[in-house]
């Protein structure tokens, strides 16, 4: 899980493979890490809509979108207190949902996002890109973005030509799609926000196959 803390203001992101009897889990860490908006991958649910889970006071409401098939689909549960903060839901497809929220006298624009993995076509991952990168560049730039989810691709530590967005933090080489994201981001004056911070290496790497390691 990745938090952004601003303002009081707490956004984590889970890939999880499937959200079917899981709901009841994830609002329970939700709840016990004090988690406003949690960001949800591949919850392989079809359709789209929103739904009320936990119990008064400790819920959050969930609002998905998936395909025609149970694969992909993306969500987020929003704590309780912030309901009525939504003001706009953009279900831009099955791996890009956008929630627009009022915080205090701000807006807030909350991406949850799933990037087509390393096997899919070059094509299909370059349509992806610039479709979200026009989605986001939509937004006005008085309103804040905080873009979360499954990025599928790996930044390395090498931020070379890339400082102000790669915070100089990371882990092994970057590969292709990792300097996919990084053009996308330093076209937005976005920040990876997970290269910002020294963390050991066990907490960096998110895969490993034998004597493999990517993070």
């Amino acid at each position: 899980m990745m938090v952004w803390k601003g303002s009081g203001f707490r956004v984590g992101t889970w890939s999880i493979d499937s959200l079917t009897g899981r709901a009841g889990e994830l609002v329970e860490a939700l709840v016990d890490t004090e988690v406003d908006v949690g960001c949800v991958q591949e919850t392989r649910w079809k359709g789209s809509g929103c739904r009320f889970f936990g119990a008064q006071g400790k819920g959050y409401k969930l609002f998905w979108m998936g395909g025609k098939d149970r694969f992909d689909g993306v969500g987020m549960f929003v704590a309780e207190k912030w309901m009525d903060s939504v003001v706009k839901v953009e279900r831009h497809s099955e791996r890009v949902l956008i929630l627009k929220m009022v915080l205090d006298d701000s807006l807030i624009n909350v991406l949850t996002v799933y990037a087509p993995h390393s096997g899919k076509p070059v094509e299909e991952k370059q349509n992806f890109w610039n479709e979200l990168f026009h989605w986001v560049s939509c937004i006005p730039q008085n309103e804040m973005v905080v873009l979360e989810g499954d990025m599928n691709e790996h930044v390395g530590s090498n931020f070379v030509g890339y400082d102000g967005t790669h915070g100089g933090y990371g882990f092994g080489d970057r590969n292709a799609d990792g300097s996919r994201i990084l053009e996308f981001a330093d076209g937005l004056n976005l920040v990876v926000c997970n290269t910002s911070f020294m963390k050991q290496e066990s907490k960096l790497v998110t895969y490993v196959a034998g004597s493999a390691k990517s993070g």
